[in-house]
């Protein structure tokens, strides 16, 4: 598997690391083995997330005894200090570990959020506490807007970023992507298959490596995907033209029934957290996650059926999402 430095951080990843959303849907015996494989075939940065359910503990699990042959990256959605401090403290201990390689500030949406997290008692100030303490080494930050990113990597506070990337979602070059590299931030690869929607698994993944992603991070729970996932970083090569005709006409297919969850639908006039919606049906129908996904859908007081179709959505999505149409769509599947 090859290698890259992560940004200016000290971390030579493998190019294709492993993602933990999907581990929650197996168990942990499963999840031993799969995590087996993938230390067997060179992966060495595992990322997860304090809302990723049992994730962190199966990695910490299955990984303990390789601890200090791999690097560990874990997430939080906590903004004050006090909230960040605490959840960087359960992730150690799901873990098993006594630091944690990166530590990030998880999908941070708007700039009103970012600006709070650097206030005094903020989440900043948390991360910035266990740096020093030797719990976390390096801090980055994840999102869906381009906007938020792009501006955390102008404040010069962040070591890593971690944003989806994509043939479909494939924006970030314009901006993002290119000042990441001036600033030697490094770039971490989320939704390297849009959430499951693209088949041509290598062509994707090559498509990003080949783009300015550091590390695609898909997520997996099975050994064959992590065979074809990892045949990738063995040997780098751009995605041939064959490849890219065929990633375009995946990008045709789910251009106007692909959400972004960049959130410029919000707010709802009846209530709907839309972006989280179309996150859960993702998982429900891509990842296959069908129990978190009702978990998740039983906290919100608004679901699909509440979609009144008024419309408001439609003129504020930037990208022309039926998104009515789509609640309704999700409201049959996911009962």
């Amino acid at each position: 598997m090859l290698k890259r430095r992560l940004g200016k951080t000290d971390m030579n990843v493998s190019v294709v690391g492993f993602g933990g959303i999907p581990i929650q849907g197996i168990s942990f015996e499963e999840a031993d083995r799969v995590f087996a494989k993938a230390l067997d075939e060179g992966i060495n940065f595992f990322d997860s997330a304090r809302a990723y359910t049992d994730s962190e503990e199966k990695m910490g699990r299955a990984l303990a005894r390789s601890r200090d042959s791999i690097y560990l990256s874990t997430k939080a959605l906590s903004r004050t200090g006090a909230g960040l401090g605490d959840e960087i403290e359960t992730s150690l201990r799901n873990l098993r570990t006594d630091r944690i390689d990166l530590y990030q500030l998880h999908s941070v949406g708007t700039l009103v959020e970012l600006d709070a997290i650097f206030e005094p008692g903020g989440a900043y100030e948390a991360l910035l506490a266990a740096r020093a303490a030797g719990k976390i080494r390096w801090l980055g930050i994840t999102g869906h807007s381009r906007e938020v990113i792009l501006r955390a990597i102008e404040s010069g506070l962040f070591d890593t970023a971690q944003f989806p990337f994509n043939p479909i979602e494939d924006e970030w070059s314009e901006a993002v992507i290119p000042a990441a590299k001036k600033a030697s931030v490094g770039t971490i690869c989320m939704k390297p298959l849009a959430g499951g929607a693209i088949r041509n698994h290598r062509a994707a993944l090559r498509y990003e490596l080949s783009r300015g992603m550091d590390v695609v991070i898909p997520g997996m729970d099975e050994i064959d995907q992590i065979e074809e996932n990892a045949s990738v970083g063995a040997k780098l090569v751009p995605p041939s033209e064959g490849d890219l005709v065929d990633l375009h006409a995946e990008k045709v297919l789910w251009g106007e029934k692909f959400c972004r969850r960049c959130g410029y639908c919000q707010p709802c006039p009846n209530g709907l957290n839309i972006p989280f919606l179309m996150l859960i049906d993702g998982y429900y129908t891509r990842y296959e996650l069908r129990d978190w996904a009702l978990a998740r859908l039983g906290t919100l007081a608004k679901k699909f059926c509440d979609c009144a179709a008024c419309g408001e959505c439609l003129v504020k999505c930037p990208y022309h999402l039926p998104i009515p149409d789509m609640m309704k769509d999700a409201a049959k599947r996911i009962l």
